[in-house]
């Protein structure tokens, strides 16, 4: 009788973890809130910052805060984006060489809490357009970008191969287009991203990452989380 009531709640405690901790049962377990505290005490560097504050104007348009997206859900309880100094500084000289242009950025998604890139996965499951939860995103790290261009005055997107978050082969940044409008914003997008330490996602035209972003961990913090600290 003891041993069936050891071997029941060491089930329970099995699923109980489980329950609460879902999103670590791909292996990977993300830095917390007290973790990221603690390391940019450490590397004041690896802070996560507000684009609203760190590129003043800059436009957002975070779909993930929305029903507007390829899963149908509200993922992200807060319109905000974020992401790590040197790659909100970098963004921000991207902004300004885009402006003598008469462009600008807008913004669909910054940093992603890890258990966001989870739901992601379980939703779709193909890793050619979201994330493995095994590896996380470079999202989870701060140090990827998803956006668009804008004209300044309008506030209006230009033209691009595909809307965001479509996934189809057009969306790959070298796909051999008819439409010369869409390659030629689709490379004024890179160039402007490139020149700035950003690197374009393979199969993402929208998509860059920051080089360097091997140095950042990945995360799983609530942006609520990151406003109260």
């Amino acid at each position: 009788m003891m041993s069936l009531t050891r071997n029941l709640l060491a089930a329970f405690l099995i699923v109980l973890s489980v329950n609460a901790f879902g999103q670590y049962k791909y292996g990977l377990q993300p830095m917390s809130l007290n973790g990221y505290l603690n390391e940019i005490k450490a590397h004041p560097e690896k802070e996560l910052v507000d684009l609203e504050d760190a590129i003043p104007g800059i436009v957002l348009d975070i779909r993930y805060a929305t029903t507007n997206n390829f899963t149908g859900e509200v993922i992200y309880t807060l319109a905000k984006a974020y992401a790590r100094k040197p790659v909100a500084a970098a963004l921000s000289k991207v902004q300004g060489d885009l402006k003598k242009k008469g462009l600008e950025l807008k913004i669909h998604d910054g940093y992603r809490p890890y258990s966001a890139t989870v739901k992601f996965y379980e939703v779709y499951g193909d890793t050619t357009f979201v994330a493995s939860p095994y590896q996380g995103s470079r999202h989870n790290r701060g140090c990827a970008l998803d956006l668009t261009l804008i004209d300044s005055k309008t506030k209006n997107e230009i033209k691009m191969p595909t809307p965001y978050d479509s996934f189809q082969e057009e969306a790959f940044p070298d796909f051999p287009l008819k439409d010369k409008v869409a390659i030629k914003n689709r490379e004024m997008l890179r160039s402007a991203m490139e020149k700035r330490g950003f690197k374009v996602y393979a199969s993402e035209w929208w998509h860059f990452d920051f080089v360097g972003w091997e140095k950042f961990e990945v995360m799983d913090i609530d942006f609520e989380e990151l406003i109260k600290n």
